[in-house]
């Protein structure tokens, strides 16, 4: 599909006549109209109706003028950010982590390393799936990501390889919490038998802390009685449907250790229902910045340190 293709779209869609659009353009409206129809032949269904005046969109195209302007900004923020790459040559790193991630573990252990060593930081925060992370890395469409490590994450397989190196940040514990109803008592608690469902705010297939929460469940055998109320690919936001004492869940201590502090979360169980987490930087071994290299061994000392 043509990018052009969606910049005329989103062109027609504003004025509703091929005439103004394709003056719009710069392009004639024969041609402007061939490139439409090209588009909806792409798509395979009709995007517009040419049987009002003036023209309208049809169910589908509203759905895919929604989404192509959603396209078009991304493609513009990726032009944008591969000139900003391309103008900081080898001084820029760039990154890739998940919301949580970035508000925690990069907050605190590689913010300052990179502001001591005057390193540039191109961060992709994103919501990503998990196998996404690792083909970005793999690609070269990042030279690190930060992601949290458990045997259960079956995903970060290929970076088991000679082509890959990864250093270890820090490590987490992922925890069952509710809401506090005060005193220390959780909302919901994981009682084992319990004859009423107790709701559970899980991860979506995608997100890397699924496995896990799967794991830590399948060593409870059938003990457990729960009822899945939701999915979400982001950490952070389970933790909001949780504050809002819509379920419990499973959350990176380090995104919830403020909130059990001052009384907003409680632990929703006893340690045997904890999960240990490591916090891993991955790179590719053959990656040539020398800034990467820099900062590489700068991680590994920091590390010794602590």
């Amino acid at each position: 599909m043509d990018i052009v293709w969606l910049r005329d779209f989103e062109a027609l869609s504003n004025h509703r006549s091929f005439s103004r659009a394709a003056d719009e353009r710069n392009v004639s409206q024969p041609a402007f109209s061939r490139r439409i129809r090209a588009l909806e032949d792409e798509v395979g269904v009709l995007l517009i109706n040419r049987q009002t005046l003036p023209l309208s969109l049809t169910p589908a195209g509203e759905v895919f003028l929604s989404q192509a302007q959603i396209m078009l900004r991304t493609y513009a923020d990726t032009i944008e950010r591969c000139h900003n790459i391309a103008a900081s040559g080898d001084k820029a790193l760039r990154f890739a982590t998940t919301q949580s991630l970035y508000i925690t573990q990069f907050r605190q252990y590689i913010e300052p390393l990179a502001e001591k060593i005057g390193l540039d930081i191109d961060l992709s925060s994103t919501s990503w799936s998990a196998e996404q992370f690792v083909s970005a890395l793999q690609q070269q469409y990042c030279d690190v990501i930060l992601t949290y490590w458990h045997e259960a994450m079956t995903f970060l397989a290929p970076l088991d390889s000679a082509q890959t190196d990864y250093v270890l940040v820090s490590r987490d514990q992922l925890v069952p919490v509710a809401r506090c109803l005060g005193q220390g008592q959780p909302e919901f608690h994981l009682t084992p038998e319990t004859k009423k469902p107790i709701p559970l705010l899980n991860y979506s297939s995608g997100s890397a802390l699924r496995p896990v929460v799967e794991s830590v469940l399948s060593h409870q055998g059938a003990l457990l009685n729960t009822l899945v109320l939701n999915q979400n690919a982001l950490a952070t936001s389970v933790k909001a449907l949780i504050l809002e004492g819509f379920g419990l869940g499973w959350l990176p201590r380090s995104l919830c250790q403020e909130d059990l502090e001052h009384g907003r979360l409680a632990l929703a169980g006893p340690p045997r229902y904890f999960c240990e987490l490591d916090v891993r930087l991955y790179r590719e071994q053959q990656n040539p910045k020398s800034m990467l290299k820099k900062f590489w061994q700068r991680m590994k000392e920091q590390n010794q340190e602590t």
